[in-house]
């Protein structure tokens, strides 16, 4: 076999398999595995979470995150031009997930410059006895209802300013200076530094009350569907599947990479951080309970509300409090950040072969445009209220429907899904069987239609938190249709850049029909 190179400039490829392993790592390793996995396991009966924990990991997680990394592969490309190369209409989805993954960012960095904030709160405990009014009234001075607001927050628009500049810095590097060096260094710093945090956390008294809370196993969950829904939910987010990232990443993967054996690492990393973060973050809220004498159920369990309400109120009981909320915010940070730099770069590797643009223009232009809308929407006083909403309508409507039209586009309209599986085949060492067309064929589908069904129906049913009609039309269903949109202008826009109708796929066809045969 001989590798065909693509037309146009050689493409970059991470440096080692370890670089890709990292970045992808650090791409799926974010603010969700620490502050939504353990509030959703309390609540879908404990214990007994990890069963349709681990069946999604191994039935969707897996399978769909192989999808990724053989259409990034084999097409070399990000979403758009991967996915146009694989069938030619299929470039609007690959539009529609970077649509998301440039919503997605605009906000997420937001949440980063709040980590930032509170890492320099950490020292000296500034947040005071009140955390929740400190939060939100002190820092982020959130408006009393949700509306549209000019006024920006300094203490938001600082460090979100230091994010962008950094992403920007770091995407005009390139994939092997920039990304891949980042998340090398990052991923490790991580490790550590929770690592440190847990093993702290559970030492603290009534720590073991927190685990206990965490990790009783309510057999009876295990019958309720909204638990397996979960449990699939809770997968597919973390994972950062099927909305771009894990295509633009794999298609800097060397042509003989072995792929499904790194994402079988990525994937179990992934979800061992994931209950290492429920470990941590029980026995600390054990440790909070026991100190104020109220019920695990009196406290914020997930969300902004646990990283920026109730940890710093563990925080502040704690002997050592500076050197903890060092570890837990600085964790925030680098957990946050490795997974905006992949929302990134899908963005801006898309512009860049879609326009034809060098890779520091289109770095800063993604960067700067990503940066105004940041600022605009979620530096401001009503920046709390557009975040969350835009972040529920994103991940719960628009990443599933991206997951649910790609791999039924791949599998039964385009029909490469077996050619996907030879291709992975041919160059792994973990085989993949035709049981892999069912989970990706079948099995991910309908769980995937079964979660948008029912979100849809509860969003249109009861809303969103209370807030106002006209305000989820516009940020919520809007944010939906911006994807939309831009994905088919982005389509029908003409191709300056590389050319792809010389382009071949590597190993050919024809080898893998031969394989097949």
């Amino acid at each position: 076999m001989t590798e065909t190179a693509t037309s146009g400039a050689q493409r970059q490829t991470w440096t080692s398999n370890r670089g890709f392993i990292l970045a992808a790592i650090g791409s799926a390793v974010g603010l969700g595995n620490i502050w939504r996995f353990p509030g959703v396991a309390y609540e879908s009966g404990g214990g007994a979470f990890l069963i349709p924990y681990l069946i999604a990991l191994v039935t969707a997680g897996l399978p769909i995150l192989f999808l990724d990394y053989s259409i990034g592969q084999r097409f070399r490309g990000a979403a758009p031009l991967a996915l146009r190369r694989l069938a030619k209409r299929a470039e609007v989805i690959g539009w529609f997930q970077t649509m998301l993954l440039f919503i997605i960012s605009v906000y997420y960095a937001a949440v980063i410059a709040w980590a930032l904030s509170y890492f320099y709160f950490s020292f000296g405990n500034q947040w005071g006895a009140n955390t929740k009014t400190f939060f939100e009234n002190d820092y982020l001075h959130v408006t009393e209802k949700a509306g549209v607001s000019t006024d920006l927050v300094a203490g938001v628009a600082w460090p979100l300013a230091a994010v962008w500049v950094l992403i920007i810095v770091i995407l005009a590097l390139g994939i092997a200076n920039g990304v891949e060096k980042i998340n090398v260094i990052g991923i490790p710093l991580l490790i550590l530094g929770f690592g440190a945090l847990v093993i702290r956390a559970v030492t603290l008294p009534g720590a073991t009350d927190g685990l206990n809370a965490l990790f009783t196993p309510n057999w009876g969950a295990l019958t309720d569907l909204n638990v397996w829904i979960a449990a699939y939910s809770q997968i597919f987010f973390s994972m950062s599947i099927a909305f771009g990232i894990m295509i633009a990443y794999s298609s800097f993967q060397r042509r003989r990479a072995n792929m499904t054996s790194s994402g079988l690492v990525v994937g179990f990393a992934n979800s061992s951080f994931e209950i290492l973060a429920g470990i941590g973050v029980f026995s600390a809220l054990g440790f909070l309970a026991n100190q104020q004498g109220k019920g695990m159920d009196e406290l914020g369990m997930s969300g902004p509300t646990l990283s920026f309400v109730t940890f710093p109120a563990v925080i502040s009981e704690m002997p050592g409090s500076v050197l903890f909320g060092v570890l837990f915010f600085g964790s925030l940070v680098i957990a946050g950040f490795t997974s905006l730099v992949s929302l990134v770069v899908g963005v801006s590797i898309a512009v860049q072969e879609k326009f034809g643009l060098s890779q520091r223009t289109a770095a800063v232009t993604v960067g700067v445009v990503s940066a105004v809308v940041s600022f605009s929407l979620f530096a401001t006083t009503t920046g709390l209220w557009t975040l969350d909403t835009v972040d529920q309508y994103a991940n719960n409507v628009g990443v599933v429907l991206s997951a649910i039209v790609m791999t039924v586009s791949v599998v039964w309209v385009a029909r490469k899904g077996d050619l996907l599986r030879r291709h992975l085949n041919a160059i792994s060492t973990f085989k993949l069987g035709r049981w892999w067309l069912v989970l990706i064929g079948v099995v991910g589908p309908i769980f995937l239609t079964v979660m948008l069904v029912q979100k849809v129906i509860d969003l249109i049913t009861d809303g969103y938190s209370g807030l106002p009609t006209w305000y989820l039309n516009v940020f919520g269903w809007g944010t939906v249709g911006l994807a939309v949109v831009g994905a088919i202008l982005l389509t029908v826009a003409s191709w300056g850049g590389r050319d792809d109708e010389d382009f071949h796929a590597w190993p050919s066809e024809e080898f893998l029909e031969g394989q097949k045969r």
